[in-house]
């Protein structure tokens, strides 16, 4: 569905659920995305040959990728883990890397992983209500630690932002998210590096 660019236009989300009334693009990413991005590969792996299935979906309305716009929508994560790693998105820097991106939660619990090129790293708790502010120049990742309940959100970021998910690919997060006596708990990834020493 193309929006005419010089005029406003509306459109609802419906929860449960988080699809957006009008949207242009549906990305469902599977399991089968996501090979390398948990800890726990063999566990990975058994779960694959049994299903491959989604882990999380976003919902997208078209908008020019340009400065002036806003492109937005909706990104539902499903619950579940692998081992004791809680289902996630691949996670992203932007391609423009000085652009930020805010989310609302809607619906479920969870948490957003953080981190930027030179080390920093934060790690803040969704809930619906809450609305959470990536700032320019910090890779981003959804963690869904609600239980059985999706973690929906809905998200805005700048039209010429774009998404850089081979640096997350290659490198991964400073920080996983994993289940320790029934909570979840922030943990090192064993294996970073600074990207200087790449």
């Amino acid at each position: 569905m193309e929006h005419t660019r010089d005029k406003p236009f509306t459109a609802e989300i419906a929860l449960p659920g988080g699809a957006l009334s009008a949207y242009d693009n549906h990305t469902l990413r599977r399991l089968s995305a996501m090979r390398g991005y948990f800890a726990d590969a063999e566990r990975y792996e058994q779960m694959l040959a049994a299903s491959d299935i989604g882990l999380y979906e976003v919902y997208e309305l078209h908008r020019p990728e340009s400065s002036g716009e806003l492109l937005h929508g909706t990104s539902i994560l499903h619950p579940g883990k692998v081992g004791d790693e809680y289902f996630m998105t691949k996670g992203h820097f932007h391609a423009v890397l000085e652009t930020a991106e805010v989310y609302y939660v809607l619906q479920g619990q969870g948490m957003m992983v953080m981190e930027t090129p030179e080390g920093d790293w934060a790690v803040e708790e969704l809930c619906p209500g809450r609305v959470l502010y990536v700032p320019p120049g910090w890779a981003h990742r959804s963690v869904n630690t609600g239980g059985e309940a999706d973690l929906i959100t809905f998200f805005v970021y700048p039209g010429h932002a774009g998404h850089d998910y081979g640096s997350i690919e290659s490198q991964g997060f400073r920080k996983r998210v994993v289940e320790r006596d029934g909570k979840p708990r922030v943990v090192d990834k064993a294996r970073w590096r600074p990207q200087e020493e790449r």
